[in-house]
């Protein structure tokens, strides 16, 4: 017998490596997939394949050690680790890489003029319209933003209305309009 085969048929490798090769193969194949499922909500027809085909591949390869090692609980373990730690990883992973775009609602009850300037001077195009509230008069803007720009548009409301509603929805196309109406100019005054 080989070294090799003598390490791939020892305790070592069976209770410890092969586990932890299960879970780490389940984190890749799990995170792969959550993106993947990003990727069809956004329309990307030609990344949502290439990311299933690499999602499938690894998951019939770890399957494959899996059932070859049905009487090895550690791979069980492994295996449900891996899955559950692959959809945290998929998640933080989408949320950094922060694709696609979004609408930004905002409805607030006090003189909305400067939150609107404030927006339109950092480069965002808004719609806003006035309207009537449960109890009072509301005025209500919307704006599309990419999603990696969600975090200076809520500075924004925060500094010029921090009591406005405000929701976020994901876009999956957008056509014609302002986006962006000018080169994103970051400087916004704080306080007006």
């Amino acid at each position: 017998m080989t070294e090799l085969q003598l390490f791939y048929d020892s305790g070592l490798f069976t209770y410890v490596v092969l586990p932890l090769l299960i879970f780490l193969a389940r984190i890749c194949d799990v995170t792969i997939g959550t993106l993947r499922i990003v990727m069809v909500a956004k329309g990307q027809k030609f990344w949502a394949p290439v990311m299933g085909f690499f999602e499938v591949l690894i998951w019939i390869v770890t399957m494959t050690k899996v059932v070859q090692n049905l009487d090895n609980w550690l791979c069980y373990i492994g295996y449900a680790g891996g899955f559950a730690t692959g959809n945290l990883v998929g998640l933080l992973l989408e949320e950094k890489l922060a694709m696609g775009i979004v609408k930004i609602q905002i409805i607030t009850r006090k003189d909305a003029s400067q939150l609107i300037e404030a927006l339109k001077e950092s480069g965002y195009g808004i719609t806003h319209h006035p309207a009537r509230g449960g109890t009072e008069n509301v005025s209500i803007i919307h704006t599309i933003v990419k999603r990696a720009e969600i975090q200076q548009v809520e500075d924004i409301i925060r500094n010029y209305n921090p009591k406005a509603f405000y929701s976020i929805e994901d876009i999956k196309f957008v056509s014609q309009g302002i986006f962006p109406i000018k080169p994103i100019n970051r400087r916004w005054r704080i306080g007006k």
